[in-house]
């Protein structure tokens, strides 16, 4: 043997090669689990906080419903007031006939423009052809001078909120004789 054979070397000095790659490996191994430990919690943190706000944004939408269903009429509230209002003055007035209905076509126009900002709309299909999912026929009349399924005489309005049938017009309907 030669003495450089015989010497072992500093960087091998009481190990094989194969426990230092193993010893290394170990580091690296243990190296890459705490990285990869720290990326888990940092996911399960950020995963945390997704649901508290999904959490958050779905008892703020359900609290934002509540106060829709519940404040949904206001508008249209404050409108009838102004129409109570001025009845209550009407029966509290005395005077002739002609300011009694002054005061009765005022109130009337009040509440037709209330209804007109919520969206509400009368049917009076007088002259129309008769349509059974707007209108109610009451009766059918001969006619000669109308066109026969046509509406003679509107017996009752109906009324549409935002394209919805409230209620069906009550109409007279004309029929032909022949």
């Amino acid at each position: 043997m030669s003495a450089e054979q015989s010497q072992p070397s500093e960087n091998t000095a009481g190990s094989s090669p194969e426990t230092l790659s193993a010893a290394g490996s170990s580091d690296n191994q243990k190296a890459a689990l705490e990285a990869a430990e720290a990326r888990a919690l940092e996911h399960k943190d950020l995963y945390m906080r997704a649901l508290a706000e999904l959490d958050n944004v779905r008892k703020r939408s359900a609290r934002e419903v509540e106060q829709a269903h519940k404040y949904a009429v206001d508008r249209f509230a404050n409108d009838l007031i102004g129409v109570k209002d001025s009845l209550e003055l009407g029966l509290n007035a005395s005077g002739s006939a002609e300011t009694l209905r002054a005061g009765t076509e005022a109130t009337l126009k009040l509440l037709a423009k209330a209804f007109e900002r919520a969206g509400l709309v009368e049917l009076i299909p007088q002259g129309e052809m008769f349509n059974p999912e707007l209108h109610e026929a009451m009766v059918t009349q001969p006619s000669a001078e109308h066109v026969p399924n046509s509406v003679l005489q509107v017996v009752q309005k109906g009324y549409q909120l935002n394209d919805r049938l409230l209620r069906a017009a009550k109409v007279i309907v004309a029929r032909d004789d022949s």
